[in-house]
């Protein structure tokens, strides 16, 4: 952001103020660690502070921000309220949640409580109607679109491991396979990111969401998945299962899904975490080798992790899982983000 941008910046933000929130002094701009989107975030000094959002109008889509953020209010869901709105400069006003993510709190062992409280969320989430002015179709055009980041990104862009006729329809068989995984779920609001980092506790104890402006109507097991299979932290096996079927044992009890029998409902869950940390190996190596966001890279090892978990417990997979351990595993020491993460049951 240049001077002149900052200056535009602080205007508006100093006219659009709230009566509530009062100036310390002269107003600054404290820079916070942005997302994988083109967003900028800024806490400003005022009593209490507040979080001013850069949000670029031809990358970034604030009018699905707005649109979400009132469903969400509507739904009794806690979601940062918005106090100001700039469409054509892409500038937003919110309110500060603070900032205890969730993450650190399940990394210092906080975990029953912790995830009690993200699941309840999510089934006020999923109960939510799916309006399709607000939340548009997860479709299989949109996944399919996004794995093929996988291919593009990672295998040929960040391991620079060709993609030879053979590869591309064991992907193609994957990919099929995948997709009809997702659509012949019963079909809810997804928050589609729906993770450690995205989730906060506030002050009286209640559970902030935020970065929700990509919310579609899609596959009941992807934000639980999102969040027992997190890109930032681990779980055991074990303790997955146990809390996935919990949730199951919730989701009929709440009418959200017919009673379905276990093993079925695993796989939907273990399938849609396949197609989501995939998808995720693309996104990922996007950022760094596009927009030069290469803390992510050190992400990887888990995610990749997460996908050979699945790739031995379901045989139909087996083409997908030889090839990647043929020609995907033995290129990832060469790489200097790369580490084994063993991980037991």
């Amino acid at each position: 952001m240049t001077n002149k941008q900052k200056k535009q910046f602080i205007d508006w933000i100093l006219r659009y103020l709230p009566e509530s929130n009062k100036v310390v002094g002269t107003l600054t701009l404290d820079p916070l660690d942005g997302d994988a989107g083109f967003r900028r975030y800024y806490r400003v000094n005022t009593i209490p502070s507040l979080i001013a959002v850069d949000s670029p109008p031809l990358q970034e889509d604030n009018p699905a921000y707005v649109t979400v953020s009132l469903a969400l209010l509507s739904a009794g869901i806690k979601r940062p309220q918005i106090h100001a709105v700039d469409f054509t400069q892409g500038f937003l006003l919110l309110e500060d949640f603070g900032m205890q993510l969730l993450q650190p709190l399940l990394e210092s062992g906080a975990l029953e409580d912790s995830y009690d409280l993200a699941e309840s969320t999510l089934i006020s989430i999923q109960k939510m109607t799916s309006n399709p002015e607000i939340f548009s179709v997860y479709d299989r055009g949109r996944l399919k679109e996004e794995l093929d980041l996988f291919s593009s990104w990672f295998v040929t862009e960040l391991l620079g491991v060709a993609m030879g006729a053979q590869a591309k329809v064991i992907l193609e068989n994957l990919t099929e396979m995948l997709v009809e995984n997702a659509l012949c779920q019963p079909q809810v609001v997804v928050h589609r990111d729906y993770h450690s980092r995205n989730l906060m506790i506030l002050n009286d104890g209640q559970l902030g969401v935020i970065d929700f402006q990509d919310a579609v109507f899609g596959p009941v097991t992807y934000d639980l998945v999102s969040l027992l299979k997190d890109c930032y932290h681990w779980l055991p096996r074990g303790m997955i299962m146990s809390r996935a079927l919990d949730y199951k044992t919730r989701l009929e009890a709440d009418a959200l899904i017919t009673s379905v029998d276990d093993q079925v409902f695993m796989r939907w869950f273990d399938l849609m975490g396949l197609q989501r940390h995939i998808k995720v190996l693309g996104i990922f190596a996007r950022l760094a080798l596009r927009d030069g966001k290469h803390k992510y890279l050190q992400n990887l090892p888990l995610v990749i992790a997460y996908v050979l978990d699945v790739c031995n417990r379901y045989p139909e997979i087996q083409e997908f899982s030889q090839w990647f351990d043929s020609s995907i595993v033995p290129a990832l020491p060469e790489q200097k983000w790369y580490k084994e993460t063993p991980k037991g049951d």
